[in-house]
């Protein structure tokens, strides 16, 4: 609630921002905003950052994220294009997750469900004090915690986030490996911590 939701989305703004100004993300990134609170929705589909258009983020009830986790599996299933004889598909998507929170739903089910989809990393990020790292933990080996959710925390996640997706559509650009691991994105700035 308060600054913490509005620092999202303007951490979501300048996003959206460096990834415009960056000619490898523009040709080949696509973004997508799954919300999760007293019911999970999507509140972008996956579009191309050209067309991206920020939502209205509001922060209210509970945290069922084992419904995002279902939700993000199947969107995942319809929007993201396989490969076929004909047609090269997209790379595994890069997942970020953010939740200030502990989730209120099953949340295990909705893992299983998303362990049954082919993704690219996941990158669970724990804001504030309230966000529980062992149930991301569960989920993803890479887990950053922000110490505060204030403006310029947020925002200093949300840069590095631009950056690791950056990174990743260069490597599309030139051919080579997807993105794996956290040695291949940027280091990660002073106020978003990686947790061991």
């Amino acid at each position: 609630m308060g600054e913490p939701i509005e620092a999202v989305k303007n951490g979501v703004e300048t996003l959206v921002s460096s990834l415009r100004q960056d000619p490898y993300a523009l040709e080949t990134a696509y973004l997508s905003i799954i919300s999760f609170d007293t019911h999970a929705k999507q509140v972008v589909p996956l579009t191309e950052i050209a067309m991206f258009n920020s939502p209205p983020l509001q922060a209210t009830g509970t945290t069922q994220f084992g419904e995002a986790l279902v939700l993000l599996a199947d969107k995942i299933e319809q929007e993201v294009q396989k490969t076929t004889p004909e047609t090269r598909g997209d790379w595994k998507p890069l997942i970020f997750i953010m939740t200030d929170g502990v989730p209120t739903d099953d949340w295990k089910k909705g893992f299983e469900k998303l362990k049954q989809v082919k993704t690219g990393m996941i990158i669970a990020c724990a804001a504030g004090h309230n966000a529980d790292t062992s149930i991301l933990k569960q989920i993803t080996e890479v887990v950053v915690e922000l110490a505060t959710a204030d403006s310029n925390t947020i925002k200093a996640f949300f840069k590095w986030v631009s950056a690791s997706i950056s990174t990743g559509s260069q490597k599309v650009d030139a051919g080579q490996k997807e993105v794996s691991g956290l040695n291949d994105l940027p280091p990660p700035p002073p106020e978003v911590n990686v947790v061991l």
